[in-house]
């Protein structure tokens, strides 16, 4: 941290400080309280130090005056917001000055997305590249596919990257929250979230509101419960959607039909119980063993059946056309169309036998 960097924080404070202090007073609250708040370790780097660290790289790469006048007014004080989102666009638009590939990144971040191919990023991670600049062009894309709903792309460009290492912590963090809501993965998902309500002393509300929210909702969610399982099927459906129908959905699909059977599982030994405390209240138990077959059940009914017109013994089997015709409409009703054929197969089938004197066989 800069010396005015330290400055300025200093002056926050007492000003803070001195705000704080009537209210205590009228309130009557506590300050002892106060030590035990999380103290924030990151924050927006100053322009300042941003534009040079800029400036120092187009110097490396030999940018031309005509270069150097269009980064000068990429960073005209006058319209430049001291924000990390605003920080890394211009980062961003400076290094797209020399690099083509650069250009074609932001040019690509900068339009919603109309293809389901990304470009190859493999080049973010060429170590041959400055960190400054490396790092901060993946954050720039990271944050693009997030808005895009590529949260598995976006976690590959920023996954990895610390808070420290870019000008825009607070948007690294909430992005890196947002991909591991959206893939349900708790344990990273709640460290991101964490550092960003913690940690980050300048974050945008919007991002402190929605964390805030996020966190909550992830933390109450039990893994292979139903909204466990409707989180991951969800998340299936935007793969689907996106393109995407390789590996890694069939792994998302195998872990839901395993929760899916591991909850079924479960219901059935609840059912189980409450038979068993069920039929232990009323003073039965269950039979262990089944009943013989030489044995001849005893039953209260008298035995009567209604009988039924099954047709002669020398033509069993067959219907009259009419009947056979409302048959095959019932079937059409009831079945998929296939079964109509197999029927009308077999009713042909007993026709030629018949004709032929053959013995008649049952489906």
């Amino acid at each position: 941290m800069t010396a005015l960097r330290r400055l300025q924080t200093c002056r926050l404070a007492w000003c803070a400080l001195f705000v704080a202090l009537p209210l205590l007073t009228v309130s009557g609250q506590d300050m002892a309280a106060d030590p035990f708040a999380p103290t924030a370790t990151l924050y927006t780097p100053a322009p300042e130090e941003v534009r040079a660290q800029a400036f120092a790289w187009l110097t490396e790469q030999e940018a031309t005056p005509e270069i150097l006048s269009a980064a000068e007014r990429i960073w005209d004080p006058r319209h430049l917001e001291p924000t990390g989102a605003a920080l890394l666009d211009r980062l961003a638009e400076t290094v797209a000055l020399v690099d083509p590939q650069a250009r074609e990144l932001v040019t690509l971040c900068s339009m919603p997305r109309t293809t389901t191919l990304l470009p190859a990023g493999e080049w973010l991670h060429d170590d041959s590249r400055p960190a400054f600049v490396r790092d901060n062009l993946r954050l720039l894309y990271g944050r693009w596919l997030s808005q895009e709903s590529l949260y598995d792309e976006a976690l590959r460009q920023i996954g990895e990257l610390s808070p420290e290492q870019v000008v825009d912590p607070a948007t690294l963090l909430f992005h890196q929250a947002v991909a591991y809501h959206r893939l349900v993965e708790q344990e990273p998902g709640m460290q991101a979230l964490t550092r960003l309500l913690d940690d980050v002393g300048d974050a945008p509300e919007r991002y402190k509101t929605v964390a805030t929210l996020m966190r909550e909702d992830l933390a109450a969610v039990e893994v292979d419960s139903l909204d466990h399982i409707a989180r991951r099927m969800d998340d299936i459906r935007r793969r689907l959607e996106l393109g995407r129908a390789g590996q890694k959905v069939l792994d998302v699909e195998d872990g839901v039909i395993e929760s899916l059977d591991k909850l079924i599982e479960e219901l059935e030994k609840q059912q189980q119980q409450q038979q068993q405390q069920q039929q232990s209240s009323s003073g039965g138990a269950p039979s262990s063993t089944p009943m013989q077959d030489s044995r001849i059940a005893g039953a209260a009914g008298k035995g009567d059946v209604t009988k039924r017109d099954i047709g002669s013994g020398d033509g069993w089997g067959a219907l009259p056309p009419k009947e056979r015709e409302e048959a095959l409409q019932q079937i059409g009703k009831d079945f998929p169309p296939h079964y109509r054929d197999v029927i009308e197969q077999y009713f042909r089938k007993l026709a030629t036998e018949q004709a032929d004197g053959a013995p008649l066989e049952t489906p």
